[in-house]
C-alpha cells in the first residue's frame, strides 16, 4: 500500500470513530438480560459457557442448570466444579436425551425439578447470571409449558439478573421477550462426514 492509501485509511477510521463514539454515548442503560441461543448450528451452549466463564473471571456469582445432558463428564462441568464452585453453582438435572431415556413421564418429572431449581437460582439476589442449558429442548417436547417460563422471566426475574436459555427450536414466545436472541446457522458439521463427538469440541 502507498502512503496515500495509509492516510486515506487513517482519515476514514477517524471519521468512523467519531460516529461510533456518538452512538456509544447514547448507550447508558444497564439491566439483566434474557438471552436466547438457538438454531441448528453448533455453538449454543459453548457461547453460553463463554459468558459463564466471563462471570467467573469477574467474580460475578453465577449458576448453571442442565436440563438434558446426563451424567456424562464434560470439560466445562469438570472445570467449574473442581476449580470455581465458589463462584458458579452447577446442576446437571437431566438424564440424557429423550431418545436415550425413552420415558416421557420421567423426563417431565426431571424437567419440573430442573425448572423449580432454576426459579430459585434466578430469584436469588446473590446470583447474577443463570444458564438454563438445553431448556429449549424440554420446552419443544412439551415437558414444561413455555407460557410458565415466559411469565416467570417477565414478572419475577430480578432486574439485574441475566438468564441464558439454550437449545434448538426456541419458541417464538421466548424470542419475543428476549433482549438478545441468536440463531446459530449450520453450514458444515463433521458429524455428517462420520466424525464422532470429540473431547474438547463437543464436551
Amino acid at each position: 500500500m502507498s502512503t496515500d492509501d495509509f492516510e486515506r485509511h487513517k482519515v476514514k477510521m477517524a471519521k468512523k470513530k467519531v460516529v461510533r463514539d456518538k452512538i456509544m454515548a447514547t448507550k447508558t442503560e444497564s439491566k439483566g438480560l434474557v438471552i436466547v441461543h438457538t438454531g441448528k448450528g453448533k455453538g449454543k451452549s459453548s457461547a453460553a459457557f463463554g459468558m459463564i466463564f466471563r462471570c467467573i473471571a469477574h467474580e460475578i456469582p453465577s449458576a448453571v442448570v442442565q436440563f438434558i445432558k446426563g451424567g456424562m463428564s464434560t470439560g466445562e462441568r469438570d472445570l467449574i466444579q473442581e476449580h470455581f464452585s465458589d463462584r458458579c453453582k452447577f446442576f446437571t438435572m437431566g438424564e440424557g436425551f429423550t431418545w436415550e431415556t425413552q420415558d416421557k413421564e420421567r423426563d417431565i418429572l426431571m424437567t419440573r425439578r430442573a425448572w423449580d431449581l432454576s426459579k430459585q437460582l434466578i430469584a436469588n439476589p446473590e446470583i447474577k447470571m443463570v444458564l438454563l442449558d438445553e431448556i429449549n429442548i424440554s420446552l419443544r417436547y412439551g415437558y414444561l409449558p413455555v407460557e410458565e417460563v415466559v411469565e416467570f422471566l417477565t414478572e419475577h426475574k430480578p432486574e439485574d439478573t441475566h438468564v441464558i436459555l439454550t437449545g434448538r427450536n426456541a419458541s417464538e414466545q421466548l424470542i419475543e421477550i428476549a433482549d438478545l436472541a441468536t440463531e446459530m446457522e449450520l453450514l458444515k458439521h463433521p458429524f455428517r462426514s462420520g466424525v464422532k463427538a470429540q473431547k474438547g469440541i463437543e464436551f
